[in-house]
């Protein structure tokens, strides 16, 4: 018996998956429309019918890519504990477990907002609200464990999690994430057992 043939993806699902794969590995200068165009297999114009430009679809590449990070993210950290001390240690673990992966290319916000170096671009914007949404996720955990000065604890928490993935990405040393969480460990120690 024949196997049948999976449905083919709509096309704009089939673009922006493309450029997702391409936008990460390669970086957003590097990639033309073209060669989105050829390796999604869609004409020119179904491309611009639902994206009106390659600004465009970096924005979108930037915001799927934001919603699949975190969802990821958060999943793996829950997994492990539900105390929020835990959870606040074990970020480091699952940023560890992403930079071990062959195809960690460091942080498509970070890298997009250097390749577009224009705080106006719209692809900056959704760097920057991805940027946000992380702290409010660390936020919500330092609150949730009740150290204070939350904020100012969220954000140092934050500059460790980016130190980290920058660390990890430029020189290609995964063990940065447990550099950072020994650090993470002694700061959240010295804001609760005071």
């Amino acid at each position: 018996m024949p196997a049948s043939k999976s449905p083919r993806k709509p096309v704009r699902e089939r673009i922006l998956d493309t450029a997702c794969e391409l936008f990460y590995q390669e970086g957003i200068q590097n990639v033309g429309i073209d060669r989105i165009i050829s390796e999604s297999g869609v004409a020119k114009m179904s491309l611009y019918n639902h994206f009106k430009s390659k600004d465009a679809l970096i924005e979108a590449f930037l915001h799927q890519r934001d919603q699949q990070w975190r969802d990821w993210f958060v999943v793996r950290v829950e997994e492990r504990s539900s105390e929020p001390k835990q959870q606040l240690l074990i970020l480091f673990d699952v940023l560890q477990e992403w930079f071990e992966n062959p195809n960690f290319r460091g942080c498509a916000f970070i890298n997009a907002t250097v390749e577009l170096a224009n705080p106006n671009h719209p692809g900056c914007q959704a760097a920057l609200d991805h940027q946000l949404a992380v702290y409010q996720y660390i936020f919500d955990l330092v609150k949730a464990e009740g150290i204070e000065p939350a904020e100012l604890v969220a954000r140092q928490l934050l500059l460790l999690v980016q130190g980290a993935i920058v660390i990890a990405m430029m020189q290609g040393r995964p063990q940065a994430a447990a550099e950072a969480k020994s650090v993470a460990i002694q700061l959240i120690n010295s804001y609760t057992n005071q």
